[in-house]
C-alpha cells in the first residue's frame, strides 16, 4: 500500500485537484486498491474550527468538466503526526515545501517532494487562486500526477 498526501496552502484548489486526479488515474489503471490518497492544507485559512471549506467551486467545476467528482471533500490541516502515516508528501509549490518542513521539523526519510519535479518542466503548479486559470492548473497537476505514477511504477519494477 502506497500512502500519498497532496499538500497546498488552503486545500481547496490544487491539492484536492491532485488528490482526485491521481485517484482517477489509479482507478482507471485498476490499481486503486494499492493506494491511500488524500490532501491537506498547510494553513488554517480555509478551516473554521473542525470544519474545512469545500473544494473551491471553479476547481470542482474543472474536475467535473474532466469527468472527476470531488463531492464531499473539505479542507483539512496537515499535522506533524501525518509524517508517520504517509509514504510521500507532494507539495504544489516551494512555499508548500517550506511549510511542510516547518510543520514536520525534519524529513529524515526523504518523503517530501514537489509535484512538478515529476515532470520535465519542474517549478511550481500554477496557483489558480491568483491566476484564475483553472485549466492551466489542471494541466500542471495532470502532468505531475502522470509523472508521479510513472515514477512509482518504475520503482516497483
Amino acid at each position: 500500500m502506497i500512502r500519498i498526501l497532496f499538500i497546498c496552502h488552503g486545500n481547496i484548489c490544487r491539492s484536492p485537484m491532485a488528490e482526485f486526479i491521481f485517484r482517477d488515474m489509479v482507478e482507471k489503471k485498476g490499481i486503486g486498491n494499492e493506494f491511500v490518497i488524500a490532501s491537506t492544507a498547510t494553513s488554517t485559512e480555509e478551516i473554521w474550527g473542525d470544519m474545512g471549506n469545500p473544494v473551491y467551486p471553479p476547481a470542482a467545476k474543472i474536475l467535473n468538466d474532466h469527468g472527476i467528482n470531488c463531492k464531499g471533500k473539505r479542507a483539512v490541516l496537515l499535522k506533524k503526526s501525518d509524517y508517520d502515516k504517509y509514504d510521500m508528501f507532494i507539495g504544489m509549490d516551494s512555499n508548500n515545501i517550506r511549510n511542510m518542513h516547518r510543520i514536520f521539523t525534519k524529513d529524515t526519510d526523504g518523503k517530501i517532494h514537489k509535484m512538478m519535479d515529476f515532470t520535465e518542466r519542474g517549478g511550481d503548479v500554477a496557483d489558480p487562486w491568483y491566476t484564475r486559470n483553472f485549466e492551466t492548473t489542471y494541466n500542471d497537476i495532470y502532468q505531475g500526477c502522470q509523472g508521479l505514477l510513472e515514477h512509482l511504477m518504475n520503482k516497483e519494477r
